[in-house]
């Protein structure tokens, strides 16, 4: 026997679309990974560490030294004060901070609401631990997040609600009108809200939106998940955490124990010193990006996407109907075989009343290879 959750999901899109990048010896711009490694200041910090030791079992919690950075870092960008010892919790990446905070917030027979697109992992972890499963679904081309579509969703019965902004997979960063909506429906129920937030410093043209813990009432409804991987470029590394008020905390970290129960001691070290002394490279990292996305927009429009507004994140997403009537599914792969470029079809990041005819492209690679990617795409779509 097996968990129906589980033993019904297919391969993920991304295993499948990496899989034909390599069969066809394409250029991936669908898993949204960088292809450069972070600060070496932050690598030599954690093999120092690594040499040096300890490399026994760190705290469940995670280091003192990495709590208190990353306290000092939510005070510094968004004023907010966590306590390192209660408020602040180390997790092995950020999606086992998200896998505690549902397992942790929301119980079985629970309602979770969900707003898709959505990245892939929440809705099978709400469903593996009993949750029902509810969904604002945002509409093209503008995404916005309105108060109707949280009131229809949102109500007495509803546990938690999950966020992720900037949102994977369209790069939409909602704004304080919109957030400020979310935490008016929210405050009318008792529902918590547990916000991903693993590209807060990937924001570009520079917006400036305060996170959802700091509008009034949410402090006590919130917490907050942060990646370190996407801050550093270090995304192998799997180092996340959850932070905010001590009773939700609390009650994560007690799911978190058994899952992962700690992090490795060199990693959480070489992140403490980034987040202490590297945090220029994260900043510098989000005007890279945002140079990226302008030549990848510029460049695929000049191919036939439309090209959609894109505010943070890696990832850019795009119209296809200009260039087929095809799904988007068998769109990607298509081109993937025969021009040479993988990207994801954005209809996985639905459960149901999926549109079809858009994709996303990840912008994270060096300029030579989003040049080259837009090469292949004029070659195959306008000939000459």
């Amino acid at each position: 026997m097996a968990n129906p959750v589980f033993a019904s999901l297919p391969t993920t899109i991304f295993t499948h679309m990496s899989a034909l990048a390599v069969a066809h010896n394409a250029i991936n711009l669908g898993q949204g990974f960088p292809d450069e490694d972070g600060p070496l200041a932050v690598r030599e910090a954690a093999s120092r560490s690594l040499i040096e030791g300890p490399n026994q079992y760190p705290p469940m919690k995670g280091r003192a030294e990495l709590r208190t950075a990353i306290a000092g870092h939510a005070k510094r960008f968004y004023g907010l004060d966590f306590d390192p010892e209660t408020e602040v919790l180390v997790t092995s990446g950020a999606t086992e901070a998200l896998t505690a905070s549902i397992m942790g917030l929301v119980g079985p027979g629970q309602e979770i609401v969900l707003i898709e697109p959505a990245y892939d992992c929440y809705r099978p972890i709400a469903e593996a631990v009993g949750a029902v499963v509810k969904s604002v679904k945002l509409a093209p081309p503008a995404f916005r997040l309105t108060e109707a579509d949280l009131r229809a969703v949102v109500g007495p019965n509803t546990a938690a609600v999950l966020i992720n902004t900037p949102l994977n997979p369209i790069g939409r960063v909602f704004d304080r009108d919109e957030l400020a909506t979310l935490a008016r429906v929210v405050l009318e129920t008792n529902a918590v809200v547990i916000c991903d937030e693993v590209y807060e410093h990937l924001v570009f043209d520079g917006r400036n939106t305060p996170p959802l813990i700091t509008h009034p009432g949410m402090a006590e409804r919130c917490v907050r998940v942060g990646s370190a991987g996407k801050m550093f470029s270090l995304t192998g590394w799997k180092v996340g955490w959850v932070t905010g008020p001590r009773a939700l905390v609390d009650v994560v970290t007690k799911a978190h124990q058994f899952i992962t129960f700690t992090t490795p001691t060199a990693l959480q070290l070489g992140i403490a010193y980034g987040l202490e002394q590297q945090i220029d490279f994260t900043l510098n990292l989000t005007k890279e990006l945002q140079s990226k996305r302008d030549r990848l927009a510029e460049g695929i429009a000049k191919v036939g996407f439309e090209v959609l507004p894109c505010e943070g994140t890696y990832f850019l997403t795009a119209s296809i109907r200009g260039l087929t009537n095809e799904p988007d599914t068998a769109f990607c792969e298509r081109v993937v075989k025969e021009a040479g470029v993988a990207m994801i079809p954005l209809s996985v990041f639905y459960q149901s009343g999926k549109p079809d005819h858009m994709v996303r492209f990840a912008f994270c690679k060096k300029h030579e290879v989003i040049a080259e990617a837009v090469r292949r795409l004029e070659t195959y779509f306008v000939p000459r």
